[in-house]
């Protein structure tokens, strides 16, 4: 879309890298170096997600990008509807161009743009004031963190071990066992376990990364996954599933063998059909990547109006935060 000498344009990753990665590496590397980082977002864009469904995008100005963000394709299945998600994430504007406006205008070209070629919906995680957010009709959904004692959780003795390349397929199905449970939930189609797990893979290398699983046989009774922080001596959890009553006692068992000797485990209160399987302990709302949705068209606003008061009513998330952007 172009707008006198404004230009939101598709953005070529090996630019991206060299423009927009060094000013962002102090916001969203997490530790990692510029190297990592940059390793990190190639690996992203050369999968085979990343050539369908991922993009970044700019708001060029006079040849400078003022403003870019990234675009993930997703589906959301609501009922027996299924419906075309945007995802918009990474939104930043270089230091010396703030308070201009061309994040703004950015996003504004953005929605323009996704209402045109038929996408439902566009989502995001609000790291900063949603109301900068709400003025471009999105809504802030319910979100919600936990925190237990880990040694709280019972301790059983558990054929507890590491997920390895050839377990990946059971672990999609006690995934998809749950998720068949939900109303609401992203799709996982193999594009996206894909991504999940490039995204995941730099944690794994490093030590941080805690993927465990207890099987029965060549199944998949549950698994966790997480981050070990000894800095803040916590397991943070990001993704749990199990099948079966067998599945569901061994969740906080794994829980307690992934945080080791770490004091605590914490994260995102999990989605309502998951929620059983977890430890009672401390919840409080979410204060960073606040979950955020704007309806685009006339099929997903209907469908908001209808299920939004039951939506709003809820106390956690409606997505795993494997599911961030």
């Amino acid at each position: 879309m172009t707008l006198g000498n404004v230009q939101l344009s598709l953005i070529a990753p090996e630019e991206y890298a060299r423009v927009v990665l060094p000013d962002s590496a102090p916001l969203w590397a997490a530790g990692r170096s510029h190297a990592d980082y940059a390793g990190d977002f190639h690996a992203v864009a050369a999968s085979s997600y990343g050539k369908r469904r991922f993009r970044t995008l700019g708001l060029v100005i006079d040849g400078r990008i003022v403003a870019s963000c990234k675009r993930y394709e997703r589906e959301l299945r609501c009922g027996d509807r299924t419906y075309a998600a945007a995802g918009i994430g990474a939104v930043f504007t270089p230091p010396d161009l703030r308070g201009r406006g061309y994040a703004t205008a950015m996003l504004g070209a953005f929605l323009d743009s996704e209402r045109a070629r038929g996408t439902d919906l566009a989502y995001l995680f609000s790291d900063i004031h949603p109301a900068f957010y709400e003025r471009l009709g999105f809504v802030a959904l319910p979100s919600r963190t936990f925190s237990v004692r880990a040694d709280s959780l019972p301790a059983r003795r558990l054929d507890i071990s590491p997920i390895a390349d050839a377990d990946w397929s059971g672990v999609r199905r006690c995934f998809d066992a749950l998720d068949a449970r939900r109303t609401t939930a992203f799709r996982r189609t193999p594009l996206v376990w894909e991504w999940l797990r490039i995204t995941a893979r730099s944690h794994v290398e490093s030590g941080a990364r805690i993927e465990l699983h207890v099987r029965k046989g060549k199944s998949t009774l549950a698994y966790v996954f997480g981050r070990r922080l000894p800095k803040t001596d916590t397991f943070v959890l990001d993704e749990f599933a199990y099948t079966g009553d067998e599945g569901f006692d061994a969740v906080a068992p794994l829980l307690r063998a992934a945080a080791g000797d770490l004091r605590k485990v914490a994260g995102w209160l999990p989605p309502d059909v998951a929620r059983a399987a977890l430890p009672r302990g401390a919840v409080k709302r979410r204060k960073s990547a606040i979950a955020m949705v704007a309806p685009l068209s006339t099929a997903a606003r209907i469908a908001w109006r209808s299920g939004a008061g039951g939506i709003l009513a809820d106390d956690a998330d409606r997505c795993w935060h494997t599911d961030h952007i």
